[in-house]
């Protein structure tokens, strides 16, 4: 034993980080006079890990217990003396960075004995008496309680308020927003340590139920401990062990068809991505806690793993294959934490998670589809997060030293043989008929983090000042492009198609197998098979005095700091000045009430989406620095803008169908390193660029009030009222776009303007000539290296918010019934919506403003917790939200093309149709992101889906075994009334409801729906 003791003090010794120490503030007044009792003393206690320990009130009748550990709960209560009687509050769970504050009410030997407390610490929300921040929890026990679908935790995170299902822009996308906001922008958090994957945003490690014990999140005006987010805060504070051994082992298991109701739309896993026929989930799992030394050393150690099973369809008739095939999600969540208890003044703390997701895509389709096993993948999201902290306190100051190191690799298609070329198969007729061999594409992206903090609290009289420095140090390397064992798109004759067909050879066609002397209509490969990446550095500090002005008066005022290097962009310098102060008070009306009111300014993080994009779709070719001069020349770009600092060698795909004049043959196509010379290629969609200028970080100004009423000691009521204005959003400008199109003429007249004729208009026109080819065009002269459009990212977009949050709660006490009933009001309204948003026409940014994808005015959000019975717990948990909005594009078979004349323009004497209104070529991909026009005559989000009603429910019965054991079964039911909800869920905005083809009057085509009643089983043993 004292050589682990020996290994493990070596560990915690040279590292240093994680959990945030949390504070408890204690005020002790008169009961009937409610003034303060000076002089008192206060005991704290928590049995779970021996402490024990006291102290005595001020003047104030205030009395501060710091940097308190947060294994097991808390007590804390007062003795008989010579003037007053016994009180105490029990059961108190603090959470990660978590300030708690408790009133004590004494009775006088000449009054009633009122064993009260104005704050019980099982409410789910506490009535917070020091600051300003917006805020809301959920212990572990209410978690458990609750319907949540496989044991994710961000099923639990729109139960709270402020917090709401999000549409996002990739099937991996965050399924949570936080004032309605972009969910990229979330900052995730595990023990106030950073768990965000740093290229697009999101949970680096998917923390599972079992290694949670409380989930707070923080949406308006929190401390500036926080930043690097505009947004929100989701924190996880993890469990840890006690002197008294516990844990649980569970199975459960979501049987899929054979218990759920029927449903015509596709659905989605818990990883975001489309699932329907034979899908089945199996969940396994245990947790175990305790102490290796009683009152001085704790561990705790969780590891869930989950299968899904799902089934695609393969369907190839001209090659007779249509057969059902199988595939699997496959997640390993491991979890583990020690706690040290050197002494009463410092303690000590280390934790590890791995996470290893595995995401198939096996081949077919959900309805249907030609992609051969050969071609099959995985999406890998695997994560290592090491993460240590150490504090020690005394009377005068707490000093907490953090450090983490987090690796996450995200290769987002793993190909089954990522040696093999990528073939697509056409028939006779030019039809597809497989796709097989590689996917075609590379993307896989690596991250390794380093965070650094150092804390420091001192305490003197009635302040409380906190300062502290960050560094978060990532090092991103990605691998992508197309792909560089060659793609292929071949067409067999029928006396070809005939013989592969008769081999009879099924799934297992590969491309080894189509004939060598198949014609050959195109190939390319990835000119650049390589990595490329930069180090991102976040440099942070800050400063705050939390002032105990009186026993009923609390004001905070901090400034924080952050620089993000890659705001530097393509500029000479990055963005310095990212002051943000912020300003709280919070007065206590009386000791079951107070008013709280803040503003700050909250900056956010530059995602390093937007530099690793400049760079991979970025050009060194002569013909586009000369495209990008002119730009230059023309005003465009600033006359500062450097070629060298703005450009890059980025991935590009090159080719053709023959080789030395010889016509390439199948399966032998020439390497990348024959077409080095061949990156001055015509670019006919888009290229990007360092935006010259840097990055100015987006920042929030929040403004809030609030109040708060403990009805008694079961019963909580608070309303906050919440505006925030964001500036510096992230948005895309094409530097090369058409000129603006009029579409009061697409509306009175049925046109649109020719891809030919808007290519004419833009500021450095492009053309086509002989052949097919395309070119710009600068003084007359001809350029083959150039690009159609000459995209940038830049910060200039904004958004205002507005919300209304109701809250009512009950705590069960001692009765049969709990409850939590929300209603939030709110409105956002934005000119962006994404990093990739552009202007619908010609950059025309004012004419965006409008509703956000995630507004959503009005969410009714309603527990019930019913005690029946010992043992038994029935929930019912209500989601009511108003329709989400709709963004109306145009019908293609209403406009035709026409030039510049306004004639029409005619294919084999017939007019052309479209819904590319402007010409620009953006008729594709994802209409909240600018790429499609809007039909006219409507502006952005402005139709709206129907309301959406779900109702949960669960029933849990546990079954006393042994002594100490707990058998424990569950059934959870979804959507219980079966409700066709077409809005209100988590969805990809381009496989949902809210984009629409024609104007209101064409109604709405039911392209998906939330998931239809399902249910979920399980049974657990706990100890």
């Amino acid at each position: 034993m004292k050589q682990v003791l020996y290994t493990l003090v070596l560990l915690l010794g040279t590292c240093s980080t994680l959990l945030a120490q949390t504070d408890l503030d204690i005020t002790v007044l008169q009961l009937t006079r409610q003034t303060p009792v000076e002089g008192a003393t206060v005991y704290l206690e928590n049995n779970a890990i021996g402490l024990s320990t006291s102290g005595i009130t001020n003047a104030q009748g205030k009395i501060q217990f710091r940097a308190l550990p947060l294994n097991g709960s808390y007590r804390v209560f007062t003795r008989d003396d010579a003037n007053y009687l016994e009180t105490s509050s029990d059961n108190i769970e603090l959470r990660t960075n978590g300030r708690r504050s408790v009133t004590l009410l004494l009775p006088t030997r000449t009054e009633q004995t009122l064993n009260e407390v104005v704050v019980r610490s099982t409410s789910t929300s506490r009535i917070n008496t020091v600051n300003a921040e917006v805020s809301s929890e959920m212990v572990i026990q209410k978690v458990q309680e609750l319907p949540v679908e496989g044991r994710d935790i961000t099923r639990v995170l729109y139960r709270l308020p402020n917090v709401s299902q999000a549409t996002g822009f990739f099937p991996e996308a965050p399924n949570v927003s936080i004032n309605g906001a972009n969910g990229l922008f979330n900052n995730y958090l595990i023990d106030g340590q950073d768990n965000n994957e740093r290229f697009l945003g999101g949970q680096r490690f998917a923390m599972p139920v079992g290694f949670v014990r409380n989930i707070s999140v923080l949406t308006n005006n929190y401390t500036v401990e926080f930043g690097n987010t505009g947004n929100g805060i989701i924190n996880l504070t993890t469990r840890s062990g006690s002197n008294e051994t516990t844990g649980e082992v569970f199975l459960l298991s979501r049987p899929g068809r054979l218990t759920d109701s029927p449903s015509a739309y596709a659905q989605r896993d818990l990883s975001g991505n489309q699932v329907k026929d034979g899908f089945q989930r199996f969940q396994g799992g245990f947790g175990i806690g305790g102490a290796l030394v009683k009152n001085k050393t704790f561990y705790y150690l969780n590891y869930e793993h989950t299968t899904d099973v799902k089934d695609n369809l393969l369907t190839a008739p001209a090659l007779g294959v249509n057969q059902t095939i199988r595939g699997t999600n496959q997640f390993d969540l491991i979890s583990g934490k020690l706690d040290q208890f050197w002494s009463s003044k410092f303690h000590s703390s280390l934790r590890a998670n791995v996470g290893i997701v595995a995401i198939g895509r096996q081949a077919g389709g959900l309805t249907g589809g030609n992609a051969f096993p050969s071609a099959a993948n995985a999406q890998d999201r695997n994560s290592i997060t090491i993460a240590n902290k150490n504090i020690y306190t005394t009377d005068r100051f707490t000093s907490e030293t953090n450090l983490q190191y987090a690796r996450f690799r995200w290769n987002y298609a793993r190909a089954l043989n990522p040696n093999s070329p990528s073939v697509t198969v056409l028939d006779p007729q030019g039809v597809g008929i497989a796709f097989l061999g590689h996917p075609g594409y590379l993307f896989d992206e690596l991250e390794n983090t380093v965070q650094v903090q150092q804390k420091l609290t001192l305490y003197r009289g009635n302040h409380t000042i906190r300062a502290g420095v960050e560094l978060i140090s990532g090092t991103h390397s990605l691998f992508g492009g197309g792909n560089p064992n060659g793609s292929y798109t071949v067409q067999l004759t029928q006396p070809q198609l005939d013989a592969l067909r008769s081999r009879n050879l099924g799934a297992a066609l590969s491309p080894s197998d189509i004939p060598a002397d198949v014609t050959v209509l195109g190939y390319s490969v990835e000119l650049r098979p390589n990595s490329f990446g930069k180090t991102q550095n976040i440099l942070s500090g800050y400063l705050e005095d939390q002032w105990s002005v009186s026993d009923k008066l609390n004001l905070t005022l901090g400034l924080r700091y952050d620089y993000d290097n890659l705001s530097k962009g393509g500029a000479a310098s990055g963005d310095f000045n990212n002051l943000a102060p912020r300003f709280s008070a919070n007065y206590k009306l009386s000791p079951r009430s107070s008013l709280r009111g803040g503003v700050g300014l909250f900056y956010d993080k530059i995602l390093y989406t937007i530099y690793s994009d400049a760079l991979a779709q970025n050009n060194t070719s002569a013909d586009y620095r000369r495209q990008l001069q002119a730009l230059i020349d023309t005003g465009i770009l600033p006359t500062s803008t450097s070629l060298d600092r703005i450009t890059y060698d980025g991935n590009l795909s090159v080719g053709g169908t023959s080789s030395g004049g010889a016509p390439v043959r199948y399966l032998q196509g020439p390497s990348a390193e024959s077409f080095a010379g061949q990156r001055n290629t015509f670019n006919g969609g888009e290229n990007r660029i360092l935006n010259p200028n840097g990055y100015q970080n987006p920042y929030t100004v929040q403004t809030s009030i609030g109040y708060q009423y403990q009805i008694n000691s079961n019963t909580l009521f608070y309303v906050d009222a919440v505006y925030n204005h964001g500036y510096n959003l992230f948005r895309t400008r094409n530097l090369n776009a058409p000129a603006p199109w009029d579409y009061s003429l697409s509306g009175q007249l049925g046109i649109a303007r020719s891809t030919a004729t808007a290519d004419s208009t833009r500021p450095i026109p492009v053309y086509t000539g002989a052949g097919g080819a395309q070119f710009v065009s600068i003084n007359g002269q001809r350029l083959a290296g150039g690009a159609k459009s000459i995209v940038v990212t830049e910060t200039a977009g904004e958004s205002e918010y507005y919300a209304l949050s109701f809250n009512f709660q009950k705590d069960r006490g001692t009765g049969p019934l709990a409850y939590r009933l929300i209603y939030t009001l709110s409105s956002l309204r934005n000119n962006t919506e994404d990093i990739n948003f552009r202007a619908q026409d010609a950059n025309n940014f004012a004419a965006e403003w409008g509703p956000s994808v995630n507004d959503r005015r009005h969410i009714i959000n309603g527990i019930v917790n019913v005690y029946p019975l010992k043992n038994l717990t029935l929930t019912v948990a209500a989601l009511i939200q108003s329709g989400q909005p709709i963004n109306r594009i145009p019908d293609a078979s209403q406009y035709y093309l026409v030039n510049s004349r306004l004639s029409p323009v005619l294919i084999g004497g017939t007019r052309r149709f479209t819904n590319d209104l402007n010409g620009d070529g953006g008729s594709f991909g994802d209409a909240y992101q600018g790429n499609s026009d809007r039909q006219p005559g409507q502006s952005r989000n402005s139709d709206r889906l129907p309301w959406s009603e779900t109702i949960d429910a669960s029933v849990q019965y546990q079954l006393p075994v042994g002594d100490r054991g707990r058998l424990e079964i569950r059934a959870d039911a979804f959507n219980v009334l079966n409700t066709v909800n077409l809005s209100g869920y988590s969805n990809n905005a381009t496989q949902s409801n809210q984009i629409q083809v024609g104007p209101p009057s064409a109604g709405i085509l039911q392209k998906n729906a939330a998931p239809p009643r399902q249910f979920q089983f399980g049974v657990r043993y706990l100890f």
